[in-house]
């Protein structure tokens, strides 16, 4: 079976570390034709399986939904089919295709985007869901939702997300440094907001150790009001933004936490707990559907979503011995989630 994958976004987001993640695992047993640009594609065509197309056609533009370059079309059609880890479909393609959709933060958080974003994205989910074989998401909460808010009758395959390989290596002998770590962004749904008051609240009974927050303080403070104003109030010196950082130091942050919270009222799947039992770290983490079904087996503790109150309290009482890697740290691994895409795949062609 050869495969077409879009490889568009290696680099760029966390859906290119999804795909970088997959890519791999795809070319151990199936010829793929990567399209990207030569530095997204570079580390996988050292592979025999590994045809590389050039393609720097943005994605979502009118020169991919309308006016998809013929000579590319022309080599994807060649392949048995189509996959890529996103919604974004290219015009002129004329074998099976087999799309992503991560989760409809957008169409059920209200305020996130627009009216006009809004109906963008919807329109771009729904041509995914009418052009492709099968879709495939990353959690059974995510599965639901597209089904309440989408027209679909396509079968929807849940493969999971995981923790890269690269948050996967240990830091060993990591001391810890009295903080707790968010890993996330200002928008509504990841509840910074909620932490924020929380963490007031603790620190007002005694709880003294500092809130690292994995972003750049100029990215946060272009969000909303309340945020910046419980930023302000708490002050420089027991907030601490990271800044962009590399990998290894986001291991590092990890492995020195004394906890992860992760207040978050929705995700399509939520990785940070996953990357943070890895360096043996604790999670406080909110008691949302996904989280519930993600990390039911998980040693981690939950919170109720929303209430600060709450929040407070089980920061003040949470245990930070440190966890030992046990084998549900193998529950979500992309090797799994490359077999059941490619399985999804040949199932539907017949192969």
């Amino acid at each position: 079976m050869k495969l077409a994958v879009d490889c568009r976004l290696v680099g760029e987001s966390g859906i290119g570390t999804y795909i970088s993640e997959i890519v791999p695992y795809f070319l151990e047993s199936h010829s793929c034709l990567l399209l990207g640009s030569s530095e997204q594609c570079e580390p996988y065509l050292k592979s025999g399986n590994a045809e590389f197309c050039p393609c720097d056609v943005p994605l979502f533009s009118a020169a991919e939904t309308l006016f998809f370059p013929k000579h590319i079309a022309g080599k994807i059609n060649e392949c048995d089919a189509f996959f890529t880890p996103y919604c974004n479909i290219p015009s002129s393609i004329r074998i099976p295709i087999f799309s992503t959709i991560h989760d409809v933060v957008f169409l059920d958080v209200p305020g996130l985007t627009g009216t006009i974003g809004r109906l963008a994205r919807k329109f771009f989910y729904q041509r995914a869901i009418n052009k492709s074989k099968s879709i495939f998401t990353v959690s059974e909460f995510s599965k639901s939702r597209i089904l309440a808010n989408m027209r679909c009758k396509k079968n929807i395959v849940v493969t999971h997300s995981a923790t890269p390989n690269h948050l996967r290596q240990k830091v060993e002998d990591a001391p810890r440094t009295n903080t707790i770590l968010f890993v996330g962004n200002i928008k509504k749904h990841k509840g910074l907001s909620i932490l924020l008051e929380a963490y007031e609240k603790a620190r007002q009974k005694g709880f003294d150790k500092k809130l690292v927050i994995v972003g750049n303080a100029e990215h946060f403070r272009t969000g909303d009001a309340q945020t910046i104003e419980k930023l302000s109030r708490i002050g420089k010196e027991t907030v601490i933004f990271t800044g962009k950082i590399s990998n290894d130091k986001l291991r590092q942050y990890y492995a020195e936490a004394d906890f992860l919270v992760q207040p978050s009222l929705y995700e399509g799947f939520g990785l940070p707990p996953q990357e943070a039992l890895f360096q043996g770290t604790p999670s406080l983490i909110s008691d949302i559907p996904v989280f519930k079904e993600v990390y039911e087996h998980f040693p981690v503790t939950f919170f109720a979503s929303g209430n600060a109150d709450d929040l407070a309290q089980k920061m003040l009482s949470m245990k930070t011995d440190r966890l030992e890697i046990g084998t549900n740290a193998e529950t979500y691994n992309f090797k799994k989630t490359s077999s059941r895409i490619l399985a999804e795949i040949g199932a539907q062609l017949g192969k």
